[in-house]
């Protein structure tokens, strides 16, 4: 098993919501860890948030799970159960389907950084987006596309 040093895997930062949606997310940055190790089934991701950034828009998976595990910093998990707040070493995790929409803000003044792990299985997957009017079907393919919730495109 190879050992990756994390100063090695490249670090991108943004997001792929489109706008206005894109935001409060823009400020985030990732390394995308499974990837650079070759992993297939499973994403791993190490992401940073600075202060004021979102992980993401609140949504939840039919057909991927996923599990985070906090790094360093203190950041606010909000999902359908209200706000709490997280430190390092807590772990959430979000099974497929549970319905349950999430995503963490760092209201803080310094940076967070956690872990997240989640199966792969886009061409089944399909991401609600609760409170936004934006959609995620499955499409059979690695490739969805963001849509409206109506269905209509962006």
């Amino acid at each position: 098993m190879p050992k990756i040093s994390l100063k090695d895997v490249p670090e991108t930062s943004g997001t792929n919501y489109p706008s206005p949606f894109d935001g409060p997310c823009l400020d985030r940055s990732k390394k995308a860890v499974g990837d650079f190790g070759g992993l297939t089934q499973f994403g791993a991701h190490i992401i940073t948030l600075p202060p004021g950034a979102w992980s993401s828009q609140r949504h939840w998976h039919s057909a991927e799970d996923e599990m985070v595990m906090i790094l360093e910093g203190h950041p606010i998990l909000i999902d359908d159960h209200g706000q709490t707040e997280l430190s390092p070493g807590d772990i959430t995790t979000h099974p497929a389907g549970d319905g349950n929409g999430h995503h963490m803000q760092n209201l803080t003044n310094e940076d967070v950084r956690f872990l997240i792990i989640g199966s792969r299985n886009p061409g089944s997957d399909h991401a609600h987006y609760p409170d936004i009017d934006l959609d995620l079907p499955a499409n059979g393919t690695a490739k969805r596309v963001y849509r409206r919730k109506d269905g209509a495109p962006y």
